[in-house]
């Protein structure tokens, strides 16, 4: 997959959406007709295995995706916008408590 063309690499990456689109819409029908805990489990399974199999996707594509300048470009920008919200979130007090509070965990489990 590492040798696709850019275009062939895009439309890959692109598939998995396309292919879960149709079982989406399904779970959402089971949801209309009362089936709200199947539809639910359907839509998030689906997120979950369609996150798995675009991230593989991307892992194999990236060098063909990266040859296209608006991909690349997209990616950087993304990548940016990424780092400086979590250097935001990690320096919350939220965050920093958050840690506490799981270093505390972790040692009490260890001493247990």
């Amino acid at each position: 997959m590492r040798s696709l063309p850019p275009w062939a690499a895009v439309a890959l990456f692109a598939l998995p959406t396309a292919l879960l689109l149709p079982i989406k819409l399904l779970a959402l029908w089971a949801i209309g007709r009362g089936h709200v805990v199947l539809g639910m489990l359907v839509i998030v399974l689906a997120k979950v295995v369609g996150t798995a199999v675009v991230a593989r996707l991307f892992t194999l594509t990236q060098p063909a995706l990266m040859q296209l300048r608006w991909f690349a470009w997209t990616h950087a920008h993304w990548m940016q916008l990424k780092h400086a919200v979590l250097e935001r979130a990690r320096a919350s007090w939220a965050w920093r408590v958050a840690r506490v509070i799981q270093r505390q965990w972790k040692k009490r489990r260890r001493q247990r």
